[in-house]
């Protein structure tokens, strides 16, 4: 199996995730959002399979610093055009596998569950 690990590599989550898929053997290709950025499509795509509520992190920084306003009033377009224009707002790790099927943040047990079964 192969999947596609979203998020930024400075991030700690990150490294336990890298860690992680590394010691089970799964290999995976990474996107960096500061370097290659993150498309409204992917981005509407997983909403519509999470929830605008589950894909952006909404106790980090980036959450933070929007307006009062538009945090108070977000909705799911609005939360994907915010994700486009700020990626780092998009929790993370976020993964594809087995046709866009998805895990989000990192969880050991949730991802033995989800991707041993199928390694």
């Amino acid at each position: 199996m192969r999947v596609t690990v979203y998020g930024i590599k400075a991030c700690d989550t990150m490294k336990k995730a890298f860690t992680w898929l590394d010691q089970h053997g799964i290999e995976y290709d990474f996107h960096d959002y500061k370097k290659a950025g993150v498309s409204a499509t992917q981005v509407k795509a997983w909403i519509q399979q999470l929830g605008w509520e589950q894909v952006i992190n909404r106790r980090g920084t980036t959450w933070r610093k929007l307006p009062e306003a538009e945090r108070d009033n977000m909705t799911a377009s609005g939360a994907a055009a915010a994700a486009v224009a700020n990626p780092s707002m998009i929790r993370r790790p976020l993964v594809e596998f087995d046709s866009k099927v998805l895990l989000l943040g990192f969880d050991p047990e949730e991802w033995a569950d989800r991707l041993h079964a199928r390694n």
